[in-house]
């Protein structure tokens, strides 16, 4: 882990219990912190490394009691050969223009956010956030965030990823898409994407967030390979 030297004293928070969203009978709690003040850049680029995720203006890692099915993962950008299937899906999305800008939100942007919600995570939290909730989600970072957006030929907005710059790569905070044809992979093409830039810009990392290998809606991570997972020895190579 890169240590940097913090001006200003931050605190850690562990939240109260809560279901987990992605393992049934389970329960999750999480180590936060605020990412504020001068040094706010500083510690997200340490917190990124030690396995911490960002929201909103806020630094977070699972901290679950007897449980530690969460793993930071990170794909090696430079070392990275697409499958057959990641080549036939970037070869079927040709015609999808994929445009970066800044982080900011639009209405076009939240009703495919609605819809996604419905489609993959009908009744939870996020699935009730209004338009303002979403825009603080996008627009609210401390720190240098983007939004990918992919337009079909007619100009239809098709998904949209937000993304955090850090020094030695790219992450991934949230993507979505449009569900009702499953056969166009789009949350693929768009990770696809993210490597294709980090490349691009000379950066040697895509952060993915966490994998689980017992969960269906994170599992698909480790099919990007090669893969560092962390850990208590640091960043190791992630095997099958």
């Amino acid at each position: 882990m890169d240590h940097v030297a913090l001006k200003n004293p931050h605190f850690f928070y562990t939240t109260a219990p809560l279901p987990c969203p992605y393992l049934e009978g389970r329960f999750e709690r999480k180590l936060v912190t605020e990412l504020s003040g001068p040094d706010g850049k500083s510690l997200h680029e340490s917190l990124s490394r030690a396995g911490f995720r960002r929201s909103h203006a806020i630094a977070y890692a699972p901290a679950c009691p007897n449980c530690r099915a969460c793993i930071p993962v990170r794909i090696l950008a430079s070392e990275f050969k697409p499958d057959r299937t990641m080549r036939r899906i970037r070869n079927a999305t040709q015609d999808v223009a994929i445009l970066r800008g800044p982080a900011r939100a639009t209405s076009e942007q939240y009703r495919l956010f609605t819809r996604y919600q419905d489609a993959r995570h009908s009744g939870s939290d996020m699935a009730l956030m209004g338009f303002y909730d979403y825009r603080s989600m996008i627009e609210d970072s401390p720190i240098e965030s983007f939004m990918v957006e992919l337009r079909g030929p007619d100009n239809r907005l098709l998904g949209a990823c937000l993304g955090d710059c850090l020094s030695d790569g790219l992450s991934a905070v949230y993507s979505f898409y449009e569900t009702q044809d499953p056969g166009s992979s789009l949350g693929t093409r768009i990770v696809l994407w993210l490597i294709e830039e980090a490349n691009r810009l000379g950066l040697p990392y895509v952060y993915l967030g966490y994998w689980i290998a017992e969960s269906r809606k994170m599992a698909y991570k480790a099919r990007f390979k090669p893969m560092e997972a962390f850990g208590p020895a640091g960043w190791v190579p992630l095997k099958d």
